[in-house]
């Protein structure tokens, strides 16, 4: 009976000490996912990446958070060229991390993506296409990483800090946060910055 004891308890931390080969699901998805794509560690006057691939490729959360805001109609116009409206159809994400995440230029928003929602890293917000200021352009999601602000602070929703060196750590599979450097230059700007670029 000692001998059985023994061989349990002996079994038992075993078990306990075996190194264990399940991962922890990513934190950080790349925003595109099924499709190739490119994208520059550069944009126009401001910081942003716009992220180059085929029209319909899907766009996904870029980690586990609440949509933030949700526009499902085109408003642009070349005449006005307003730039709460350049961004035509997009979806932003305020992440667990305070990181708002904006994709636009989408061909569709997906069904059930309103604000309040809760999604999950590599979940589906979108197709990439064409809308906004972006028609007769290649198809892209414009990519933008924030601080939240109320929705008529438009210029800071559309990106305040360059996400190419992010964008390059999520592709390989790598979890680099930009929350500090989010908040770092938030302090450094203001919640309300002035509006930079076009």
């Amino acid at each position: 009976m000692r001998r059985i004891i023994a061989l349990v308890l002996s079994s038992v931390t075993l078990l306990i000490t075996l190194p264990q080969s399940a991962k922890a699901a990513p934190i950080y998805a790349f925003p595109i996912v099924g499709c190739t794509y490119t994208y520059a560690h550069s944009h126009h006057n401001y910081p942003a990446t716009d992220i180059l691939t085929k029209k319909g490729c899907k766009f996904v959360a870029t980690t586990a958070g609440t949509v933030d805001e949700v526009n499902r109609v085109d408003k642009w116009s070349g005449k006005t060229n307003l730039g709460a409206d350049r961004g035509g159809l997009f979806v932003s994400i305020l992440g667990d991390d305070g990181v708002r995440y904006y994709g636009s230029h989408l061909s569709k928003v997906a069904v059930g993506i309103e604000p309040g929602v809760r999604v999950a890293a590599g979940d589906l917000l979108g197709l990439v296409g064409t809308s906004g200021d972006a028609r007769g352009t290649a198809s892209h999601v414009h990519y933008g990483i924030s601080w939240p602000t109320p929705p008529a602070i438009w210029w800071v929703r559309r990106g305040e800090l360059y996400p190419w060196k992010y964008l390059d750590a999520w592709k390989v599979g790598k979890d680099l946060s930009p929350a500090k450097s989010v908040a770092a230059l938030e302090k450094k700007v203001g919640t309300v910055p002035k509006q930079i670029g076009y």
